[in-house]
């Protein structure tokens, strides 16, 4: 388990970096239930977000589960994934997608839950490193038991940075706005230099290990579980 995480952690650093969904949540922050907005959508991204790797994860599973580990359909999806992140990060921009307009319909828990969910669903076919860090998961061989404890702890681990907003709502009431905004443009820049390093450098270990797998039979990147 500490050799996956290993290999997760530098994945988690790429995917945090959501400029968009931390936008989003200032923008909860500043409506008149702002603790409770902000925070349902926290809520409803990662639920979102833990429901879809669930999906993904025992799909990825289900395929090792028939066939003996390492198998070349393994080293085939990490390959098909790192020549993704390498697109990816070449073609990188700061800006990460749409940011919330100025005011629309009025924001309660349930919507704001449901907002959440869906900016999370619109995301996936993009979220790269989420995928990368499935097909880790997968080629660890874990118990079901630790693969749900794996995931759970990965997204909780994606979700605590941005429990900022909520927290320094309540602290700084409706003077957080300002530094909340502050943030994400700082969040924005760093996401337009970070992430096409990171996933760069996270496709190119994949890639290297695939190739290594097809050309010595053997596993560069080991992480048994």
């Amino acid at each position: 388990m500490t050799d996956l995480w290993a290999a997760l952690l530098p994945i988690l650093l790429a995917d945090v970096v959501n400029p968009v969904l931390f936008a989003f949540m200032v923008y909860a922050a500043g409506t008149k239930q702002p603790l409770v907005n902000s925070t349902s959508m926290l809520l409803g991204h990662t639920a979102a977000y833990f429901s879809v790797g669930v999906v993904l994860l025992f799909s990825l599973d289900a395929i090792a589960n028939r066939l003996a580990n390492p198998q070349p359909i393994d080293f085939v999806i990490e390959t098909l994934v790192g020549i993704g992140l390498l697109r990816v990060a070449l073609r990188s921009r700061s800006d990460r997608g749409k940011r919330p307009e100025e005011p629309g319909p009025q924001l309660t828990p349930v919507t704001s839950f449901l907002f959440g969910a869906v900016v999370n669903f619109i995301g996936i076919p993009f979220a790269l490193p989420y995928f990368a860090a499935l097909g880790q998961m997968a080629k660890a061989e874990l118990t079901f038991t630790e693969d749900l404890v794996a995931l759970a702890a990965y997204n909780l681990a994606y979700a605590m940075p941005f429990v900022v907003v909520p927290l320094l709502r309540a602290v700084l009431g409706n003077r957080s706005q300002a530094v909340l905004h502050k943030i994400n443009e700082v969040l924005d820049r760093i996401s337009g230099v970070l992430m096409p390093v990171v996933l760069f450098l996270i496709g190119i270990a994949l890639l290297a290990d695939a190739v290594y797998y097809f050309t010595t039979g053997n596993v560069l990147i080991n992480i048994d579980g």
